[in-house]
């Protein structure tokens, strides 16, 4: 069956959401030992622990517990007193953001502190029914934000309890995307637990933001990367129209892109502008001033170099233009050369993982999307929030709230909390749906200028523009503040 514009433009935001950690979503076992795992910029070593973990922390009916992992390093930690990092684990395996967050494990001989990870449930090992966790609603229906907040903030309690010297560390939440809007909320909602947070790109607005303003911002980033580039991005889609009415055009358009498969039908056209589409918002999203192999392995600004591929200007024919897209396309797909074909139904994403969060974008998380092609450089898809409710109740069984997230978060109404960072890159959609002004003295925001997604979170490198150098200093400064105070108040 067909998606609707509205369920597949949904669902490319469920796997760009989810992209920026899609090697998370590679299954790792690692026993109850020290692990060793290579890092981009050195080993690192943590211990792997499981914590006994309510299923339900809301309701009495439900007594059943599952095994939560999480990950430790103290090589740097002063006892007796000395800050504990805690991660707010994504959707995905924790592993891979241990290893993938190193602006914490660059932080952590500096503030002397212990590093901890959590894993969100129902990713990674931390499965609530085990096997059988995605088999039915019955067992979702314990896959929350409010659920994950709730395991965290016991973990945190416990740990401070029975680790000796813990019982007077102060703690201090980092997430990043929907693991920082973990950590905002985690220190809304369970503010003895957490002395701070960051919440680095994390759009915690984006159920209450303009649909359009995801999908501007994408735009911009190209607009500003190369002359006419976002304008033959959207030129492109109707050319693909045109080119592809015929059995001939679908061939030529098949070799052109050098695609696994032929494309055969206009269903596959579909498919195969949808997953053009993914690809410009994931080059958006990762577009770092340095070399990374983040989504894929991309060249320094990767964006930049994608657009010296669109230059055109108008006039150009159909298929000169769609050679140009062609060409930008394999920037990102085939940086490195290696690659025989490009396979249109395998993105950055690949398949594990999304069940979940799609699960919780078809309950609570509901951030609605769409496009006009008119200020942002795609085909029209408006929101349709019945037509996505449907598709949630084929898929799962039920039905989203459309405005629960803004009742149990507070929406824009936050100024009564304390003690959070908000950090944005100007080049990532994600701060569309963004805290990117300061609220108070200190619920702060901090633009990064140059900044894709989560900058900030990623080890130091060379190659870092100033505005993220300062940041890092900025947030350590918050950090020591915290620890300060939480020490003040214990006296």
């Amino acid at each position: 069956m067909r998606l609707t514009s509205t369920a597949l433009l949904f669902l490319l935001l469920l796997l760009v959401f989810i992209s920026c950690n899609a090697l998370a979503f590679k299954p790792q076992l690692l026993g109850r030992h020290t692990v060793q795992t290579f890092s981009y910029h050195r080993p690192l070593s943590y211990k792997t622990f499981y914590f006994d973990q309510q299923i339900d922390h809301f309701g009495f009916l439900e007594n059943g517990t599952f095994k939560q992992r999480y990950l430790l390093n103290d090589q740097h930690w002063h006892k007796e007193g000395g800050p504990i990092l805690f991660y707010t684990g994504n959707e995905g395996d924790i592993t891979w953001f241990c290893n993938n967050t190193g602006f914490m494990w660059d932080v952590a001989e500096e503030l002397g502190a212990m590093l901890v990870f959590a894993e969100h449930r129902y990713y990674g090992e931390s499965m609530p029914f085990g096997e059988e966790s995605y088999s039915n609603a019955k067992y979702l229906n314990y896959l929350t934000s409010e659920q994950a907040l709730a395991d965290f903030a016991v973990l945190i309690k416990a740990l401070k309890k029975t680790l000796p010297g813990a019982q007077k560390s102060a703690v201090v939440a980092i997430g990043g995307s929907y693991g920082g809007m973990l950590a905002a909320w985690l220190r809304m909602k369970y503010p003895s637990a957490v002395v701070g947070a960051l919440a680095a790109s994390a759009p915690i607005w984006q159920f209450i933001v303009p649909c359009e303003e995801f999908y501007r911002v994408v735009t911009h980033d190209f607009t500003i990367s190369g002359t006419n580039c976002s304008s033959n991005i959207r030129s492109s889609w109707a050319a693909i129209d045109r080119v592809s009415a015929t059995g001939e055009g679908l061939q030529w358009l098949s070799q052109e892109f050098g695609l696994c498969g032929p494309l055969k039908s206009q269903d596959e056209v579909f498919g195969f502008k949808a997953w053009l589409q993914e690809t410009w918002v994931n080059l958006a999203m990762v577009d770092y001033p340095y070399e990374a192999n983040f989504l894929q392995p991309l060249p320094a600004w990767p964006v930049k170099v994608v657009c010296r591929n669109l230059h055109f200007d108008t006039g150009v024919s159909d298929k000169q233009l769609l050679n140009g897209i062609s060409q930008a396309v394999r920037v990102y797909y085939n940086y490195t050369g290696d690659a025989v074909c490009l396979n249109t139904s395998q993105t950055a994403t690949g398949d594990l993982g999304i069940m979940g969060w799609f699960y919780q974008s078809c309950t609570e998380m509901v951030m609605p999307m769409c496009t006009d092609g008119i200020v942002d450089m795609f085909e029209p898809q408006p929101w349709n929030f019945q037509a996505f409710s449907d598709e949630c109740y084929n898929q799962f069984g039920v039905r989203p709230r459309e405005d629960w997230a803004e009742t149990v978060y507070g929406g824009r109404n936050i100024s009564a909390h304390s003690n959070i960072i908000f950090s944005n890159g100007n080049l990532d959609p994600w701060m569309s749906g963004g805290v990117t002004k300061s609220l108070s003295k200190s619920l702060v925001a901090i633009m990064i200028d140059g900044g894709a997604h989560h900058l900030d979170l990623r080890y130091n490198n060379e190659f870092d523009p100033e505005s993220v150098i300062k940041t890092r200093e900025l947030e350590v400064n918050y950090f020591k503040q915290w620890i300060k105070q939480a020490a003040f108040d214990r006296k």
